[in-house]
């Protein structure tokens, strides 16, 4: 087995337990399903304006957390819209919990996905979308920590490439801890209660 192989079995059967674990801890009803998870934790990128960020300063926000990139030729651009639309219709319905809740996007394919593309690509979903990038090993380190696989997919050295990408939108709390899978492949309105059940 090949390294990219032993990443992505590593990166799966993380994700794996994780869910085992939001079955068994949300048997009742009353936890979040991804408490106690070990996903997410402290990173430094770079904004779509330039700027660094890091993870401390969503302290006191829910982060909804997307790994992507700008050249995805399709899943992207719909899960992208799928919460933008998602937090749309909170803010008619919902505004406070709204308010509350900022939507993440982070490059998994740093090499194009500069700050000035960033900008231009996340300003089509939603006004408050925050695009980060970084180095590749960045991205790699804050991809691991949560438990998101990405490989290249394409001839070494090419600029026309796609990125095989892992598709799940996690919810973190205001203080970084993980709290839920949000599930976008079921539309916004899914999408928009899941949050109303667990944004306080």
């Amino acid at each position: 087995m090949n390294e990219t192989a032993k990443s992505r079995l590593s990166l799966l059967l993380s994700m794996l337990a994780a869910l085992l674990l939001c079955a068994c801890s949300n048997a009742g009803g009353d936890s979040p399903p991804l408490e106690g998870a070990r996903l997410g934790g402290p990173f430094t990128l770079t904004d779509h304006n330039g700027r660094q960020v890091s993870n401390s300063d969503f302290d006191g926000k829910y982060r909804l957390v997307y790994f992507g990139f700008s050249y995805c030729p399709d899943v992207c651009p719909v899960d992208l819209q799928t919460i933008g639309q998602a937090l749309r219709k909170l803010e008619k319905s919902d505004a406070n919990v709204a308010a509350q809740v900022q939507p993440i996007f982070i490059t998994v394919d740093p090499e194009r996905d500069t700050p000035a593309v960033l900008k231009e690509y996340v300003k089509a979903f939603h006004p408050r979308l925050i695009g980060l990038t970084g180095s590749p090993g960045e991205i790699a380190s804050v991809a691991k920590a949560h438990g998101a696989y990405f490989a290249k997919q394409g001839e070494p050295g090419s600029k026309d490439y796609l990125v095989d990408h892992m598709r799940v939108v996690l919810l973190f709390g205001r203080k970084g801890e993980p709290i839920a899978i949000v599930p976008h492949e079921k539309g916004d309105d899914a999408m928009a209660s899941e949050l109303k059940r667990w944004v306080e």
